[in-house]
């Protein structure tokens, strides 16, 4: 059984290769961001990676080819990023967080990726913290990994997670052991703070109590 933690009812980003200064004591953690080549919704690229760089961790662009991703907000074309890695040359034991950003175009061409798919399966399976946004936890369910668990995500996502064995709720954030997952952009303060808090004292120890 896992730990499940539900709370109720912000970007341009930086280098991946030099993380911000920050006074912490904490030791710098590697955050893998993987996207498809395009229709990445760009506020759940960005907000993420800045909040990783603000808090002085190391982010990192995978993507299923090389060269840059096109990023969108909603249906109009948005910035390009340069990829640092395709994932099928990435190790999960290289990094110690990963990220899925939503769209709905760049989950549902992940899933159709063995290698991504693969990453993702053995990331989940790793128990290192995997955080998954919008539209992304269509890649958790390709990857056989959200039986059990309760998540959240873009409500249409609701039947495709229950038929394949979660349980859905209707909440900004969830964290179900390893598992961090919203519903859209308004919710990335909270996704936001429960990535980096997934680092400071690990996903699978969270406790947070729901607003009224």
């Amino acid at each position: 059984m896992h730990d499940v933690s539900a709370i109720g009812n912000r970007g341009a980003m930086t280098d991946s290769q030099t993380p911000a200064q920050n006074p912490s004591q904490q030791s710098v953690k590697r955050f893998a961001f993987l996207v498809a080549p395009e229709g990445i919704e760009r506020v759940e690229l960005t907000d993420p990676w800045d909040a990783v760089r603000d808090a002085g961790h190391e982010a990192v662009l995978l993507s299923t080819t090389d060269g840059e991703v096109q990023t969108f907000d909603h249906l109009d074309r948005a910035e390009t990023r340069p990829v640092d890695q395709q994932v099928s040359e990435a190790s999960v034991d290289d990094f110690d967080v990963l990220v899925l950003p939503g769209g709905v175009a760049n989950p549902d061409a992940l899933r159709m990726d063995e290698k991504a798919v693969a990453f993702v399966g053995d990331f989940v399976r790793s128990g290192k913290p995997v955080a998954a946004i919008c539209h992304a936890p269509w890649t958790l369910v390709e990857a056989d990994v959200v039986k059990g668990r309760t998540l959240t995500s873009w409500p249409s996502l609701q039947t495709d997670l229950r038929n394949a064995g979660a349980t859905w709720v209707d909440k900004e954030v969830v964290v179900d052991g390893n598992l961090i997952t919203s519903r859209n952009p308004d919710d990335l303060p909270a996704f936001n703070s429960q990535l980096l808090e997934s680092i400071a004292h690990g996903a699978a120890a969270q406790e947070s109590s729901t607003p009224a």
